[in-house]
Parts: C-alpha cells; structure tokens; sequence
C-alpha cells in the first residue's frame, strides 16, 4: 500500500453514536502528525461533527469531509484510493458494509470495522479475500468488544504456555453494561438468517486453506460451574470463539492442537439460568418479523448511554488456559465495553495499521494476526488492561 496517500485515516460513520466516540477518541488521543478526515452522505451531519472535534482539537476546524454515498461503488473507490485505512461504523453490515469492503480490497486500503455478524464476514471473506491478497489491503473485522478482548487476550495467554502440544482455552465474559443497540441487532439479524448464516459459514470452510499439520477449533462449551473462576457458564453464541479459531488457526505459536470455547460467567445459578432463557428467547422471538423489529426498536442502533452511565461500566474477559499439564489464569478489563472501550479499540486498532511494525500479513485476517503484540501495547497504553491474575 502507498505511504504517500493524501490521508492516513478515513473514519465513515462519524455521525452516529459509535463513530462520534471514535472521532473524538482520535481528536484527543491521535498523535499530531495523523492525517485524517470524515465521510458520510451527509454533509451538514458531518460539519456538525467537524464543528465538535474542533472544540476539542482547534486544528481540525478545517479537517476535509467527503460526502459520498455507502451505496455509490465508484465514489467509495475513489475515496478510500486517497487514505491508508478506512474505519467504518456504519451498519448493519450486512445490509450496508460490502461496498466498502470491496472497495478497500480492491485499492489497497487497509479497513477496520465493528461487525458482530458472522454471515457478514464469512461473505466477504468469499467475494474479497483473494482480491485482498493481491492489493495488499487488510480486511480486519471485528475491531471493537466483537472480538478484540477475547481475540487478543487468547493471543496473550498463549504467549504465556508451554504450545509445544495441545491448548484447552475457555474465556469468561463478566459485565454490568448493556450490550450496544448495534451488537443487539446484529445479534437480532444473525439469529434471523440461521440458515443463510450457516451456509455462508459452509461455503467458506469448503475453500478456507487449513493450517498443514495442526488444528485450531472453537468447541461448544457446555453449561455448568467454573471450579477455577468460581462462576456459573453460560456458552455464548457470538462471533468472538471463532474469530480466536482463525487466529489459532492463522498463527503456529497457538501449537498443534488448539480448542477454544466462550461462555458469559455470573456469580449465582439463578443468573445463569436466567441469562439463557432470554438469550434464547431472543432467539426465538427474532424468527417472526413484527417481534424483531419490535424488540430492534426497543434498543434503536445510533444512541447510547450518557457519559456519567458509561463511565461506572465495566468488563472482564477471564481466560483459563491448560498446556503440558499447566493451568494459568490470565485477564483483560476495562470500562465500558459496548461504547467507550469498543471505540477505543478501533481507533488503536486503525492507528496500529496506518502507524506501527506489524506482521507482514493480506486479506481477511484477524487483529491477533494482523497486529498481535503492537495492538496490545496500544491498548494497555490506552487504559484497557492484560494481566496473568494466577
């Protein structure tokens, strides 16, 4: 990719809720070299939003908006042909996103995302990944709560273990935050294409190359009591055990013979038993059209919660990892996942591209593939914290 592009960074979705608190992350966290500038269809939404960062950052009262519309694949390509990376928080993605993608892919431009939806990024993955691969471009999904902590805090406790055989993972999500109206409805959207989704998961692995000699796996975990956390587990069916499989599946240092599972861990059983009622619930009631977009309107996608609320929020991603007869305990935590600490991760995330030595790497890749050690530097320096508790 060309260093000598006008921009380092071009940020679609500032106008939203996510991509507001990611603009603003960049006007007070961004070093002052970064080249940057906003785009969206909408060129009064957006001079507001130029109009906020510059009461935080003088110098971005004259910072360039394009106006351009997600649809127009000739417009985004010329776009995203000016800048380094691209992040986007416009969604859903599967609706709204695959343009960009392929424009990105096409031009050479690294591109970051939000996405939570696995039918999402397994067809993108099919229509833009070999494209990818021979501009260049690093398509990394998910660079928010979906799946940094636990992408990059399994990346941390491999680091920690003897690979030289099999590694058992399992990492427990414990929060008092309510998930994003954007992870609610792609929670919602997912749950709806049951069978798209499992078909797009199909064709993918029917023309995914697998690692020669090893294996890396998600494996459904089952209910039950962590005897090392103390917690209840219940399995969680996000995107985030999967994306570690890649990663494990993408990176040798996982070992030979890599299994992971995913679980929401509460303190009592009536919680637990509580959660997975209305996790499926959910599920079920998302299969009839005026019940999911009844419940979409419940958590509309573009607000969230005041500052004052986010700011007594927090997470913890526990991972217990088991290799040649050890058990380690190790932790990633931070504030508020769905929103402050998701649109902290993505601008790292973007940062870490247009800025840092990372892996030589081209495509659909992870962000433990992708950046791995610089992206978890960034974020440590950033507040969000990776530690061996046991």
């Amino acid at each position: 990719m060309s260093t000598d592009r006008e921009f380092d960074i071009v940020l679609f979705g500032a106008t939203g809720f996510t991509g507001g608190l990611t603009a603003e992350y960049l006007a007070r966290n961004a070093p002052a070299r970064l080249r940057w500038a906003l785009a969206g269809r909408n060129a009064d939404k957006l001079a507001k939003v130029r109009e906020r960062l510059s009461a935080i950052d003088p110098r971005l009262e004259t910072m360039e908006l394009v106006v351009v519309d997600a649809g127009d694949q000739a417009a985004l390509e010329q776009v995203v042909a000016r800048t380094r990376v691209v992040i986007t928080t416009v969604g859903p993605y599967l609706a709204l996103g695959g343009p960009l993608v392929a424009a990105c892919a096409a031009q050479g431009t690294d591109y970051v995302d939000l996405t939570g939806e696995p039918e999402f990024v397994d067809r993108m993955y099919l229509e833009h990944h070999a494209t990818a691969e021979a501009s260049g471009a690093r398509i990394v999904h998910a660079c928010g709560f979906d799946s940094i902590p636990h992408d990059l805090g399994a990346y941390y406790t491999v680091q920690q273990l003897d690979t030289s055989g099999p590694v058992t993972l399992r990492g427990v999500v414990r929060s008092d935050a309510m998930a994003s109206g954007g992870t609610f409805h792609s929670f919602l959207g997912a749950a709806s294409r049951a069978r798209q989704m499992a078909q797009a998961a199909k064709e993918r692995k029917a023309v995914e190359p697998r690692p020669q000699g090893r294996r890396s796996r998600a494996v459904a975990g089952r209910p039950g009591r962590d005897k090392e956390l103390g917690y209840w587990l219940v399995p969680l069916p996000t995107i985030d055990p999967t994306i570690v499989a890649r990663s494990g599946a993408a990176l040798a240092s996982y070992g030979p013979d890599f299994r992971y599972s995913h679980y929401a861990g509460t303190k009592t059983l009536r919680y637990a038993v509580g959660g997975a009622a209305v996790v499926g619930a959910i599920a079920s009631a998302a299969q009839v059209k005026p019940l999911r977009e009844a419940m979409g309107r419940r958590m509309p996608q573009g607000e969230g919660p005041s500052e004052k609320k986010r700011k007594k929020s927090w997470f913890t991603v526990d991972f217990i990892g088991e290799a040649a007869g050890r058990t380690i305990h190790t932790r990633v935590s931070g504030g508020d996942p769905g929103y402050t600490e998701t649109s902290k991760m993505l601008a790292e995330s973007a940062l870490c591209l247009a800025f840092d030595e990372n892996p030589p790497t081209a495509g659909m890749v992870t962000t433990a593939q992708a950046m791995g050690e610089s992206l978890i530097r960034r974020l440590q320096a950033a507040g969000i914290r990776f530690q061996v508790v046991g």
